[in-house]
C-alpha cells in the first residue's frame, strides 16, 4: 500500500500535522517521513510568474511600442531562494510509493494557488490528490479535516480565481506601471529634480492610494463654517437642565434661510434676535410639551473578522494591520485561534453546535474564568443556534475570528502585546453569551411661546454585556457629558450614570407632561463644522473592506454586501507597500495615514490617464469578479477576455494623450501644501547650525 504525502504552507504548521498524526519516523532533508505517511512543506510561494523578458529577452527594456504585454500563455518559474525546498517537494510529489496527496496549505485562494503552482510546475500527474480545509490547527481539528477531505478538483473553480488574481495583478502592474513611466516618470522625475521615477501601479494600491488622496485634498479645501446655538437651562436652581432650541414646525424660523440645518442660525446676530424674542417678559419659563420614558437595549457587537481586528487593534494599540496579522497568524499557528484571514463575523452551525468546547477551554485562562461562571448561570451558550451570532449563509470559506480554548498554556512565552490582542478576542467572543446592555432614555420637549428645545438624556440601568467587552470607556461614552449636535449633524444624548447623576435621573423621572419650570438662562453656543477625519491604517482596512466606504456604525457595516477592494488577507500588505514606496506616509504613534507629495503627484498622473484605476467601486468589481468565478458563475475565459479588454483600451487611451506639460499645474498646486512656511524654514536652519 502506497503513502500518503501531507504538503502545508509552512515547517511550523506541517509540525502540527505530523503531531496530529502521531508519526514517529525519520527526519528528512525537509519532509518528515514515518511508515505510512510523509510530511514537507513549502515556504510560502515556492513559484511565481516570469517577466516579460522570459518571453523574450528585448522585452527587459521598457518601451511604448511594446505596449500592452498580454502573454498567450503565461510562464512560471521556481523562485531561486526557495529551489533547494521547491525540489524536495517536486521530488517528494512524483515519488512513486506515494499514492494520496493531501493539500494542506492555508483554506484559501492564496494557500490554493501555493500548492497548484508546485504541482504545476512540478508536473505531478497520476495522483489521488485531497484537500484539507480547516479552521484552526489544533489536533481535533486537523484530524477531522484529513478525514472529511474532499477530492481536489471540487476546488478547481477557486484556483482558477486564485490565477486569474495573480494574472489581473501582473498584467495591470506590469502595463501600467511601464505605460505611465514610460508617458509621464521623466515630468515626476524633473519636477523633483531625480535622475528617474518609476510610477507604481496596481489593481488594489492605485485605488486605495486615491482614496487617501481625496481624502487629504477635501481636508484642504475645506473651509470652517460657525454656527449658533441657542441653548435653554430648565429647572430649580441645582436641579436644572439644557434644552436645545431646533426651528421644528411652528417655530417663526421653521425652513428660514437664516439657518444652518434646523439647530442654528448661520449668523450670530438672527440667534441674538430669538434670544431677544424669548427674553422679552421675565421671569422665564417654559411648559413640557412632551415626555418620553423607554428603555432601549443594545447587543453585543458581532464577532471579529480580520479587517474589524485590524481597525480594533489600530484604535487600542496604535499598531499597524500587518502587524496585527503577524500577531494573529502566530496565536493561529500556536492553536489559540481560529483562522485569522476571514471576512466573516459569525460562526456556523456546526461549530455553535460545539461551542462548549471552546467554553471548557477558557477555563484555563484565568481572566475568563469570572465571565465563563456567569455564562453557566445565564445557559445563554445553550440557546446560541437562534441567535444573529450564527448563521451559516454570510460564511464562504472560514467562520469568524474565536478562542478555540486550547494553546493556552502558550500565552506566557508570546510577547505581552500578543496577550492583549488574544484578550480582546477573548472578551469580543464571551460577550457574546451575554444578555445586552439595558439603558433607560428620557426625551423632553420643552416650548417657550411657540419655539420648543429638545433635551435627552440616557442612563445605564443594566450593564450586561459591557461587562465583559472591555472596550475602554464604552460604559463612561454611553453615560456621561452633554454633547450637543455639531455642524456635521452628529448627534448625542445627555446621559448620566451612577451616584449623584443617578439621583439627577431620577428626579427627571419625576417630571410631568404639562409641568411648567423656570427657565435660569438663555445662552448662546458658537460652533463650528468639521473637516472629514483623516483615515488611520485601521479605518482604511475597514474603507478598503467596504468598497471605498469609512462606515463607522458596527451594525451598519454588518449589514453591507459586497467583496470590497482587495481580501482580508491582502490589505495590510498593500497599504505596508504603500508606506514603503513612500506614496503614503504613517504616524506610528497615531496610525494616521496620509499622502506623500510624491504620492499626490502619482494620483494626478493616474487621474489624468486612466482615472478608472481610481474607483473603488469598480476595483470591488473586480474582485466580485473573481469571486464569481469560484463559485462557478462565470467561466475563466469570460474573465480573461473582459481584463484582456480593459488593459487594451487603456493602453492605447493613454498612447494617444499628450498632456504632461499640462500635468506641471497640478505638481504645483499639490506642492504647495508640502512647502515649509519661512518661520519653520529658519528655525531648521537654525537646528543645522548649532548641530
Amino acid at each position: 500500500m502506497g503513502k500518503s504525502l501531507y504538503i502545508a504552507e509552512k515547517p511550523s504548521v506541517a509540525q502540527e500535522f505530523a503531531k496530529a498524526l502521531k508519526m514517529n519516523g525519520r527526519r528528512g532533508d525537509g519532509y518528515l517521513e514515518s511508515e505510512e505517511a510523509v510530511v514537507t512543506w513549502c515556504v510560502g510561494h515556492l513559484v511565481t510568474m516570469s517577466y516579460p523578458e522570459v518571453y523574450d529577452p528585448s522585452l527587459k527594456r521598457w518601451s511604448l511600442e511594446t505596449l500592452p504585454f498580454i502573454p498567450g500563455e503565461f510562464k512560471y518559474e521556481v523562485i531561486p531562494a526557495v529551489a533547494k525546498q521547491f525540489r524536495i517537494v517536486s521530488g517528494l510529489l512524483n515519488r512513486k510509493d506515494v499514492e494520496r496527496i493531501y493539500v494542506c496549505t492555508d483554506s484559501g485562494r492564496e494557500g490554493e494557488y501555493i500548492y497548484r503552482l508546485v504541482e504545476q510546475q512540478a508536473n505531478v500527474k497520476g495522483k489521488e490528490r485531497r484537500r484539507v480545509w480547516i479552521d484552526s490547527q489544533t489536533e481535533e481539528e486537523i484530524l477531522r479535516g484529513i478525514r472529511e477531505a474532499k477530492e481536489l478538483k471540487e476546488y478547481d473553480n477557486l484556483s482558477a480565481s486564485a490565477y486569474l488574481r495573480a494574472k489581473e495583478d501582473y498584467l495591470m502592474g506590469i502595463n501600467f506601471s511601464r505605460l505611465l513611466t514610460l508617458k509621464y516618470g521623466s515630468s515626476i522625475a524633473n519636477y523633483l529634480k531625480l535622475d528617474r521615477s518609476v510610477i507604481s501601479v496596481g489593481r488594489v494600491m492605485t485605488c486605495v492610494l486615491g482614496m487617501v488622496v481625496r481624502r487629504e485634498r477635501e481636508i484642504r479645501e475645506f473651509v470652517e463654517t460657525p454656527f449658533y446655538r441657542v441653548v435653554s437651562t430648565n429647572g430649580e436652581p441645582g436641579e436644572t437642565f439644557e434644552g436645545e432650541w431646533r426651528a421644528v414646525k411652528g417655530s417663526r424660523w421653521f425652513e428660514s434661510f437664516d439657518l444652518y440645518k434646523e439647530n442654528g442660525f448661520k449668523e450670530r446676530k438672527k440667534a441674538e434676535e430669538l434670544l431677544a424674542y424669548l427674553s422679552d417678559q421675565p421671569p422665564l419659563s417654559c411648559q413640557i410639551i412632551s415626555i418620553e420614558k423607554k428603555k432601549e437595549k443594545k447587543n453585543a457587537p458581532l464577532l471579529f473578522n480580520l479587517a474589524e481586528l485590524q481597525n480594533e487593534c489600530s484604535k487600542r494599540f496604535k499598531i499597524s494591520p500587518d502587524e496585527t496579522l503577524r500577531i494573529i497568524q502566530e496565536m493561529y499557528e500556536k492553536k489559540l485561534v481560529t483562522y485569522p484571514r476571514t471576512d466573516a463575523r459569525v460562526l456556523s452551525t456546526a461549530v455553535a453546535k460545539e461551542i462548549h468546547k471552546n467554553l471548557n477551554g477558557l477555563m484555563k485562562y484565568e481572566p475568563a474564568v469570572p465571565f465563563l461562571q456567569d455564562i453557566v448561570g445565564f445557559k445563554s451558550h445553550k440557546g446560541l443556534l437562534k441567535t444573529r451570532y450564527v448563521n451559516d449563509k454570510q460564511i464562504t470559506d472560514h467562520y469568524a475570528i474565536i478562542p478555540t480554548g486550547q494553546g493556552i498554556n502558550v500565552l506566557n512565552s508570546l510577547p505581552h502585546l500578543s496577550g492583549k490582542v488574544y484578550d480582546l478576542i477573548v472578551r469580543r467572543f464571551l460577550s457574546i453569551f451575554y444578555p445586552p446592555a439595558v439603558y433607560q432614555k428620557i426625551q423632553i420637549v420643552t416650548k417657550m411661546k411657540e419655539e420648543s428645545f429638545f433635551s435627552s438624556f440616557k442612563v445605564l440601568a443594566d450593564e450586561g454585556y459591557l461587562k465583559v467587552s472591555g472596550i475602554p470607556g464604552q460604559k463612561k461614552e454611553a453615560s456621561l457629558g452633554a454633547k450637543h449636535q455639531d455642524g456635521d449633524g452628529e448627534k448625542e444624548e445627555n446621559e448620566v450614570e451612577g451616584g449623584t447623576d443617578t439621583a439627577f435621573f431620577q428626579k427627571l423621572q419625576a417630571l410631568k407632561k404639562g409641568m411648567t419650570l423656570p427657565v435660569q438662562s438663555l445662552e448662546i453656543k458658537e460652533g463650528k463644522t468639521s473637516p472629514p477625519k483623516r483615515y488611520n491604517s485601521g479605518s482604511m482596512i475597514l474603507a478598503m473592506e467596504n468598497a471605498g466606504q469609512l462606515i463607522e456604525d458596527e451594525e451598519l457595516r454588518a449589514q453591507i454586501k459586497g467583496s470590497g477592494i482587495g481580501t482580508s488577507a491582502t490589505r495590510g500588505e498593500i497599504l505596508k507597500k504603500l508606506f514603503a514606496i513612500e506614496y503614503l506616509a504613517l504616524n506610528k504613534k497615531t496610525q494616521t495615514v496620509t499622502p506623500t507629495l510624491l504620492g499626490e503627484m502619482i494620483f494626478d498622473v493616474v487621474e489624468h490617464s486612466i482615472k478608472s484605476l481610481l474607483n473603488p467601486e469598480l476595483t470591488a468589481s473586480w474582485e466580485k469578479g473573481l469571486n464569481y468565478v469560484a463559485d462557478g458563475e462565470i467561466t475563466p475565459k469570460e474573465y480573461m477576455e473582459k481584463l484582456s479588454h480593459f488593459i487594451i483600451s487603456r493602453t492605447q487611451g493613454v498612447k494617444g494623450l499628450y498632456n504632461q506639460n499640462q500635468l506641471y499645474a497640478c505638481y504645483d498646486k499639490a506642492a504647495e501644501a508640502y512647502r515649509k512656511p519661512e518661520k519653520e524654514k529658519k528655525k531648521g536652519n537654525k537646528k543645522e547650525k548649532n548641530l
